[in-house]
């Protein structure tokens, strides 16, 4: 099972919710083995990642499909937390992700990813101030005599 938690012990708290949720299972009755991190193959790669979640709102419980452009997996899930804490005020503990899966540029659905993905993307710049070449500060000898 693959959660994402700030840390290990919330970590092993989510996992044991699940498990009593979806199996039936309390953790008096079972054993974790290993917790670790897994880790992105290519962090310095920007990639689209598509997530399909699950959340309780105040009128019940929604399914989601978001997308996003990030370099790990992790950076992906936490825009989501982000981006869910703002636009729907929901509390990451109300959140469970079902997958978070690498998507292709063609296979990009959400009209927010796909406007980064034009090779021939221009950014406007504006308020560009030019600065005065050379030092602001010069430094000249001290005059000791007056003519």
């Amino acid at each position: 099972m693959r959660l994402f938690a700030p840390n290990k012990i919330v970590a092993k708290s989510r996992f044991w919710h699940y498990m009593k949720t979806l199996r039936k299972l309390k953790s008096t009755q079972g054993e974790i083995l290993s917790l670790h991190q897994v880790y992105d193959q290519s962090p310095e790669k920007v990639k689209n990642f598509a997530i399909s979640l699950r959340y309780r709102s105040r009128s019940g419980e929604h399914n989601m499909l978001k997308e996003y452009r990030a370099t790990t997996r992790c950076a992906a899930v936490e825009k989501l937390m982000n981006d869910m804490a703002g636009r729907h005020r929901v509390d990451p503990s109300r959140i469970q992700i079902l997958n978070v899966a690498s998507v292709d540029a063609s296979e990009a659905r959400r009209v927010t990813t796909k406007q980064f993905l034009d090779s021939k993307i221009q950014f406007p710049l504006p308020h560009r101030v030019l600065r005065r070449s050379g030092s602001r500060f010069k430094a000249q000898r001290a005059t000791t005599h007056f003519s």
